[in-house]
């Protein structure tokens, strides 16, 4: 069994900041972080910020130079820093990360829950 593991979210007021984590448990040989989307009330899901296999990052315009995703493989765990937050930033946050379960398998991906990010005054 492999949980991904969303946590950080809060209530915040705009101009402050929050970071995410998302951590991957169980039976677990490495993971290979994807990216971080979100949903905003009445919207679809949207690509935040995403990480490749070697490290380089993409954002989307609307959070560049605001947001830093980050990785700590030994922990396996995700980061999303959000600086700078505005209200239009008020979604449910998710992790998305490909895990490689036993040595021998192939990768796998895997969604987390979601955590709530509201920015409000």
């Amino acid at each position: 069994q492999v949980q991904l593991v969303e946590s950080g979210g809060g209530l915040v007021q705009p101009g402050g900041s929050l970071r995410l984590s998302c951590a991957a448990s169980g039976s677990i040989f490495s993971i290979n972080a994807k990216g971080w989307y979100r949903q905003r009330p009445g919207k679809e899901r949207e690509l935040v910020a995403a990480i490749s296999s070697g490290g380089s990052t993409n954002y989307a315009d609307s959070v560049k130079g605001r947001f830093t995703i980050s990785r700590d493989n030994a922990k396996n765990t995700v980061y999303l820093q959000m600086n700078s937050l505005k209200p239009e930033d008020t979604a449910v946050y998710y992790c998305n990360v490909d895990i490689r379960r036993f040595y021998y398998s192939a990768y796998a991906n895997y969604w987390g829950r979601g955590t709530q990010v509201t920015v409000s005054s």
